[in-house]
């Protein structure tokens, strides 16, 4: 068996609480799917930003190699759809989300806020849920 009784009675309290708060279980995989996607995208980011890229670029290329991780973890786990032919519209979620990544490091910078790995930690919950509601709107 791939999981252990104790991870299958945390997912069982976890189904129950979602279920008794009437949250949605996909949502609920999503965010998890979601954390170990931004983590590897924060990562990146880090990286790239420690080794003098501009955040931009940094938060570009974390988004071009974030997108390829995700795209196979978001639709299989949480949308139970791999159809390679949705691809297109996963990248153009991902551009709209990159542009308001962008956009709000640069306001961020604008009024002062110079550390962009607090500010791109900060951006991280919105763009999550800017994210689901495209994705299950527009994508799957």
């Amino acid at each position: 068996m791939l999981l252990k009784k104790k991870e299958l009675i945390l997912i069982k309290y976890i189904k129950t609480t979602v279920e008794k708060y009437n949250i949605s279980w996909r949502f609920v995989k999503f965010l998890f799917v979601g954390a170990i996607n931004t983590l590897f995208g924060y990562i990146v980011f880090a990286i790239f930003n420690f080794i003098g890229l501009h955040y931009s670029l940094s938060v570009f290329l974390s988004t071009v190699l974030g997108v390829l991780f995700n795209f196979k973890t978001t639709g299989c786990i949480v949308f139970k759809n791999g159809n390679n032919k949705l691809f297109i519209k996963f990248v153009l979620v991902y551009a709209l989300t990159y542009l308001f990544a962008v956009s709000m490091l640069t306001v961020f910078s604008k009024i002062g806020l110079e550390n962009m790995y607090i500010n791109y930690a900060l951006i991280i919950p919105v763009n999550a849920l800017l994210s689901y509601f495209l994705m299950k709107k527009f994508v799957f």
